[in-house]
């Protein structure tokens, strides 16, 4: 089966495989505070204190039930180490003391977001536990409230559906995973947000990016969320006809989210395929056994390096037989993606064998192992030609958990595509992250009580309401602003110095944009200082009046006083006769004759330039530079005849 790349298929051909798609978005809230204790909201420190060590272990729901990702995450048998520092974290993060009562900016924040969602408020705030064990949250559970049910989100063409919108607190920032040991930086635990969860109603890649667009520049319509790497992520809801929702967790860019719901529905394609092949085999569940047996002593004078190395290094090599299999593992399901890739993900992240290679399986004319070794590996587990055999090596304990996750993987390709989160990889791809959690993670905080909302509290939060992206364009696109730089104008860190000063009298709002949106960010990679919010107003009043030229306002936005730049005669507007005198000036002093008439425009243009930016528009300086160059021509050919 040949796998379509991204770009290969239609709108129609996503439509065609039933594909549907939700969003959840995480985005950090620009408050003072945490979200139940009281320290700075501040993050991105490696620098620490202390290293604590955990080990996590599931508790029962209030029904008596074990959460499936809880047990999951049990037996990978991590070590957790938390590195801590004293000026972000404090006791309520490692669970020695109780909470304080939420954040009321960070919770104002959250509602204003909702009304803007148009969502239903709830009523009573009440505070719920929903279990990690993957070690993000040392207490083992995220503090989590519903804020709001229902609402929609307009993407343009038409509105999607969104389920619910809750506040909670975030986790902790992965720093390194390698076998058993997990490391965890605090810093940005804690740390209030919001997530936005939509219905599956984006049909198609293009359609889940530009959703994806809407909820970020609706929340910074407020200018309370915080921007930057991290402080916005995605988990991307995938399924296709007969497949189910997977979850792809974690995306911080917009830009790879068509590429990782195309790659996502063609492996679930290409799993519902493989269902079927094992079905038309007559192959059960129920025919993947136990076949497994330690095969060190056979595969010991292989040449293959990597087991060659693991067994000088004190492992063991395992085999295992999975039955009627012959010509499944080598099947594509993505780019470079044999099915074997998902074993090869549940070993690495189960099993913890995540030094690569540690796995291969018996594929026709594989140089690794020689066919003889084959062949005494299949009389050992009474596999024939109709079955697969697969390789895995490492510790005692480590390959006999991989052992069981081979199994169990291969039993759940009668299912076709399980229910599992899964973790983005830049080109697109996507690997096992861990099974999906079930509603048995959640339950009641016993340490915090409802809160009941004030409604005169929501109504003055209300009454001062931003206005919504897709209105707030229509005011853009009237300033004169071209369409992308309407659109950017949301994401601009300095947003409201636009909103505020845009419609002043003698405000050029093109000019403000661009100055917004070009020229600060460039100053900034620069390490350039910039002028403050009032000499940017009085830079651009000063050009409104004449007392400078647009083109000086970037070179004066640069960190000059606004009071020494409308002072400064190198800015001071030329007029058409300076412009005039100066390019006569220098280009009689100069040799400009060239053969090439372009080559001997761009070297006039250079020449005079130096003296005339920021003093007159560069059409006009173009425009007196050709004429100048014209007559000297003309003269040339005077002299010549």
């Amino acid at each position: 089966m040949a796998i379509k790349l991204f770009g290969e298929m239609s709108r129609e051909d996503y439509h065609a495989l039933g594909f549907r798609c939700g969003l959840e978005v995480h985005q950090q809230l620009r408050t003072e505070k945490k979200l139940f204790c009281r320290c700075p909201n501040t993050s991105g420190a490696d620098s620490y204190d202390a290293e604590l060590l955990r080990h996590m272990r599931p508790t029962l729901s209030e029904l008596g039930e074990y959460d499936r990702t809880a047990l999951m995450e049990y037996k990978t048998r991590k070590e957790i180490f938390y590195r801590i520092n004293r000026n972000t974290v404090c006791t309520y993060e490692m669970d020695d003391t109780p909470p304080f009562p939420m954040n009321g900016e960070a919770l104002r924040i959250a509602l204003e977001i909702a009304m803007l969602l148009d969502s239903a408020i709830v009523g009573e705030l009440h505070i719920a536990r929903k279990q990690y064990l993957d070690g993000s949250i040392p207490t083992g559970f995220q503090r989590t409230a519903m804020v709001s049910l229902g609402g929609r989100l307009n993407i343009g063409t038409k509105h999607v559906a969104v389920r619910q919108m809750s506040i909670e607190e975030d986790s902790c920032r992965l720093y390194s995973d390698e076998a058993h040991n997990r490391v965890f930086m605090t810093d940005r635990l804690s740390i209030p947000l919001i997530e936005v969860v939509t219905e599956p109603e984006l049909y198609d890649p293009w359609e889940a990016k530009v959703a994806g667009e809407a909820i970020r520049r609706l929340t910074r319509a407020t200018g309370k969320v915080k921007t930057g790497k991290g402080c916005a992520r995605q988990d991307v809801n995938v399924s296709v006809e007969g497949g189910t929702r997977v979850e792809i967790k974690g995306v911080h860019s917009l830009r790879l989210i068509p590429v990782l719901c195309h790659y996502e529905a063609v492996r679930q394609k290409a799993l519902l395929d493989i269902r079927e092949l094992l079905k038309a085999k007559g192959l059960k569940a129920a025919d993947i056994g136990g076949a497994a047996a330690d095969v060190s002593a056979v595969v010991e004078r292989c040449t293959y390096q990597p087991i060659r190395n693991a067994l000088s290094a004190g492992k063991r090599v395992m085999a295992v037989r999975l039955g009627g299999f012959q010509g499944i593992l080598e099947r594509p399901i993505g780019p470079d993606m044999p099915f074997f890739w998902e074993f090869m993900g549940v070993v690495k992240v189960i099993a913890c064998l995540d030094r690569m290679p540690n796995m291969i399986f018996d594929q026709k004319d594989d140089p690794r192992l020689a066919g003889r070794i084959w062949e005494r590996i299949y009389r050992r587990l009474d596999a024939t030609e109709k079955d697969a055999v697969v390789l895995v090596w490492g510790d005692e304990k480590d390959t006999e958990t991989a052992i069981k996750e081979i199994l169990e993987r291969a039993r759940m390709a009668f299912e076709g595509v399980p229910p599992e989160t899964r973790k983005a990889l830049p080109d697109g791809r996507t690997v096992f992250n861990r099974v999906l959690p079930g509603p048995e993670r959640m339950y009641p905080d016993t340490d915090l009580p409802p809160m009941i909302l004030d409604d005169g509290e929501l109504a003055r939060i209300r009454a001062q309401l931003p206005a919504k992206p897709w209105e707030a364009m229509q005011d853009y696109l009237n300033l004169g602003l071209p369409a992308e730089h309407a659109r950017r104008m949301f994401l601009c860190p300095r947003r409201r110095l636009f909103d505020q000063h845009a419609g002043d009298p003698g405000i050029d709002a093109r000019l403000l944009a661009r100055l917004l949106l070009q020229d600060y960010p460039r100053n900034r990679r620069r390490r350039v200082s910039t002028l403050r919010d009032s000499e940017v107003q009085e830079l651009l009043l000063a050009c409104a009046r004449g007392a400078i030229c647009r083109e000086a306002v970037p070179y004066l936005l640069a960190g000059r006083s606004s009071a020494v730049a409308k002072a400064d005669l190198l800015y001071t507007p030329a007029t058409q006769a300076e412009v005039e005198e100066t390019v006569g000036r220098i280009l009689d002093a100069a040799d400009v004759h060239r053969e090439d008439p372009g080559t001997e425009f761009r070297y006039s243009l250079g020449l005079v330039m130096p003296e005339l930016r920021g003093r007159a528009p560069g059409s006009l300086v173009a425009q007196v530079v050709k004429a100048r160059l014209a007559e000297l021509g003309a003269t040339n050919e005077t002299v010549e005849g």
